[in-house]
């Protein structure tokens, strides 16, 4: 059964990441850099600023940090767990992907990008929503093509992803209640 899903998961993988080509390959490249969504994330702590005061900003940034510094970690111990190749590292498949990637890592169950990007979605998305009840669906939406990209550019199944933006739903709903929980019992 694991071994049909996981056969699966790479024909999903070879087609998805086949529909690439040469004339979007650079803005997928930008999608996938982490450094490129620095503008997004000033800007959703403007608006925490504007809506909630520089106290509630300044929780939210800690509390942002530990719920980016817990994806990581966790998202670390599962590859190292797993020890599940990425794409780009499966000799039979070298031939046959697009690989765009600046680097490869060992192993990719599950994707960081994935879970990160979609834990500061729901974290921001939810925190937000009563001022902005549309952000939380662009910012999933963000976070699904962020995902995106890390198959576009070879380094990481579909599973990979899937597990990814679960890991970083939950991760986010919880550093957003922890957020809540905090401002009503410090900042009343």
């Amino acid at each position: 059964m694991l071994e049909q899903l996981l056969q699966y998961d790479k024909e999903l993988f070879l087609f998805l990441n086949n529909l690439g080509s040469d004339t979007w390959d650079g803005l997928w490249l930008v999608i996938t850099n982490k450094w490129s969504f620095i503008p997004l994330y000033a800007l959703l702590l403007f608006l925490i600023h504007k809506k909630f005061g520089m106290k509630t900003m300044w929780m939210a940034i800690v509390v942002i940090a530990l719920m980016i510094t817990f994806t990581d970690q966790i998202t670390n111990l599962f590859k190292h767990t797993f020890k599940r190749p990425r794409p780009c590292r499966e000799e039979d498949l070298l031939e046959v992907i697009r690989y765009l990637a600046s680097r490869c890592g060992r192993y990719g169950f599950f994707s960081g990008h994935s879970s990160n990007s979609m834990a500061a979605a729901v974290f921001a998305g939810l925190l937000l929503k009563p001022y902005y009840k549309n952000l939380i669906f662009i910012l999933l939406f963000w976070s699904s093509v962020v995902a995106y990209s890390r198959i576009y550019v070879g380094v990481h199944y579909p599973l990979d992803i899937v597990c990814g933006l679960t890991f970083g739903a939950i991760s986010g709903f919880m550093f957003y209640k922890l957020l809540v929980f905090l401002k009503k019992k410090y900042l009343r």
